[in-house]
């Protein structure tokens, strides 16, 4: 009998770790000089922050002498006006990878406030810099992005596929409207 319970909490174990997602984690390395520059919103989870976005959503980054990152976010509110959001990003650990970054977008003198930093995590990227995908561990969070408006569906069907791994609700994501 004890041989059986044994097998049968093991296969059980077996089991539900075999569900478990893969963890949430950033890309090995990235060139910030080639990451820079304008990236397009393909799809978004949503989030209170883009809530007024309509379309025509981007970002734009640019690396700054002391290293860090300036951050422009764009987008196209219903009405047609646009709203802009500037930012500042960081690498997360300054002797860690620079694919985990902290972006913030409060005042520079409440930077010293931890809260007012986000996680930006580059957990996908393409070889050639033509697609980005950020998020962070609690999956809260997650931006696909390309430095063109559209991206062929075969490319974003695979990277869905890789975020479903890493246990994402993609079923969640807004798809953006780049006019």
């Amino acid at each position: 009998m004890t041989l059986f319970l044994t097998i049968f909490i093991a296969m059980l174990f077996g089991a539900v770790l075999a569900q478990q997602p893969l963890p949430v984690k950033p890309v090995e390395q990235v060139d910030l000089v080639r990451y820079c520059g304008t990236w397009y919103e393909i799809a978004r989870l949503p989030n209170s922050f883009q809530r007024k976005c309509a379309c025509c959503t981007s970002a734009e980054y640019s690396l700054l002498q002391d290293g860090k990152i300036r951050v422009v976010n764009r987008c196209r509110k219903a009405d047609g006006s646009p709203s802009t959001a500037e930012g500042i990003a960081k690498k997360e650990d300054p002797n860690g990878s620079n694919a985990k970054l902290k972006v913030r977008f409060a005042p520079s003198w409440l930077g010293w406030i931890p809260l007012v930093w986000g996680t930006y995590w580059i957990i996908d990227l393409a070889p050639d810099y033509s697609y980005a995908v950020v998020g962070e561990p609690s999956r809260e969070y997650l931006w696909i992005l390309s430095r063109a408006k559209q991206i062929e569906q075969m490319e974003y069907d695979k990277i869905i596929s890789r975020l479903k791994g890493m246990g994402y609700d993609t079923g969640k994501l807004i798809l953006s409207d780049q006019e």
